[in-house]
């Protein structure tokens, strides 16, 4: 395989690692959501890249998706998805939304009552992935998470696993990141070398040496997410992962002491990767059914106008 696809294969896996990372920290005229009814073709799904009439990607959104209880008339939960690194816009929209809820659940590998200073942590990361969400942060021109999201308001709540919980889960499995990261550059390699995931030696070239590298390679590698679902079926296992199942159910905990509250309007803000299984848990033990969703836009990938042009 040549440098160029090696390259466009690590920088996918690196994606999709920072999509369903452990930390936190780790039409386009405007980022509002728009509300409509679950429609079929976007069923299941809680990321999207949204195309224009000549096909050409012009955003990457993440969904909202409501739930309405059939066991208990009037609770509703709404899964957040959300994306580590992203155009400040959308962490702007993130913060109003979230003044609608009576409780948001977030997730962030941190000791328990942690809180975020308004701004985010003034030190860089010492944790791999940290660290590499900084990089990727700085190099695709987006703003970062941890920074953007006002998680000084009263109701939102951590609903995750402190670092040791994380580290002993991990353990417990025989678990670590560099072995996701390789399982996610093997999946990738196969797909490349399927002619699956649509990046290519030219399409990388092109970008890397493009007047507007940061939107050229944002381009490409919102694309890839389309591809991805085979890849984190491999990354989560057949029998789950610390990263994605075991974290869900620490979520779930503090999700069942908000219900027993009597806490009506919940919503649950992690990264889009922990969605899906977080669906199938709210439908199979809880009675919920997914009623509607809306989309909010993560990477704008509209060119600038003079570059139209």
């Amino acid at each position: 395989m040549g440098r160029i696809r090696m390259l466009a294969v690590f920088l996918t896996a690196l994606v999709a690692l920072l999509w369903k990372s452990a930390l936190a920290e780790p039409p386009i005229a405007g980022p509002q959501a728009t509300a409509k009814a679950a429609d079929t073709s976007d069923e299941g799904k809680f990321i999207r890249v949204r195309r224009g009439d000549n096909e050409r990607p012009v955003a990457m959104e993440t969904a909202v998706v409501h739930y309405t209880s059939q066991k208990k008339p009037g609770v509703t939960v709404d899964l957040v998805g959300a994306v580590h690194i992203a155009d400040r816009a959308y962490y702007d929209d993130l913060n109003k939304l979230f003044e609608k809820y009576d409780v948001v659940l977030y997730e962030l590998v941190a000791p328990e009552g942690t809180r975020i200073p308004q701004g985010g942590r003034k030190e860089k990361s010492t944790h791999p992935i940290g660290m590499m969400q900084e990089g990727m942060s700085g190099i695709l021109e987006l703003s970062h998470q941890l920074a953007c999201v006002d998680y000084t308001k009263a109701n939102l709540v951590h609903a995750d696993m402190s670092p040791d919980e994380f580290s002993k889960s991990m353990e417990d499995r025989g678990e670590s990141f560099i072995q996701m990261f390789l399982r996610l550059m093997g999946t990738g390699i196969a797909q490349s070398a399927a002619g699956a995931g649509g990046m290519n030696d030219a399409d990388v070239l092109m970008a890397l040496f493009a007047k507007d590298r940061a939107m050229k390679l944002k381009t490409l590698l919102a694309q890839q997410f389309q591809s991805l679902e085979g890849a984190m079926s491999a990354l989560d296992g057949p029998g789950g992962s610390a990263i994605i199942t075991e974290r869900n159910k620490k979520c779930f905990e503090v999700l069942d002491k908000q219900l027993a509250s009597g806490k009506k309007k919940i919503a649950v803000f992690y990264g889009a990767g922990h969605l899906p299984d977080m669906q199938k848990r709210l439908e199979a033990d809880y009675g919920f059914r997914r009623a509607s969703e809306s989309w909010l836009t993560a990477w704008n990938l509209k060119p600038r106008e003079k570059e139209e042009k």
